[in-house]
């Protein structure tokens, strides 16, 4: 909980970027709490857009959330903007994951 509440302090005191968010939704997937982890991930990505990692673990708590069409969509575009960075191994995963939402 120490990570959590440090990245949390950090983020209070203004430090408002992508890693941060990434670390916060991180963890909080880590707790299971989908929801928060999603809205702290979607920041990650409206952020940086062409960060791969946050947009997997987006559709990730997206899914554990229950919010398929919002996994889907989220795993889609992480493919996209892993594709274009090159990013073949985060692409791989996402696509991996999309397809089994897809059954």
């Amino acid at each position: 909980m120490a990570i959590l509440d440090n990245l949390e302090s950090m983020l209070a005191r203004g430090q408002d970027n992508a890693l941060v968010r990434y670390g916060i939704g991180a963890e909080y997937l880590k707790l299971n709490q989908f929801d928060k982890a999603a809205e702290h991930l979607r920041k990650a990505v409206e952020k940086d857009p062409k960060y791969s990692a946050a947009w997997k673990l987006l559709g990730n708590a997206l899914a554990d959330a229950g919010r398929n069409d919002e996994a889907i969509k989220a795993y889609k575009d992480g493919i996209k903007v892993a594709e274009e960075k090159g990013d073949k191994q985060a692409a791989k995963e996402m696509a991996v994951f999309l397809k089994r939402l897809q059954k």
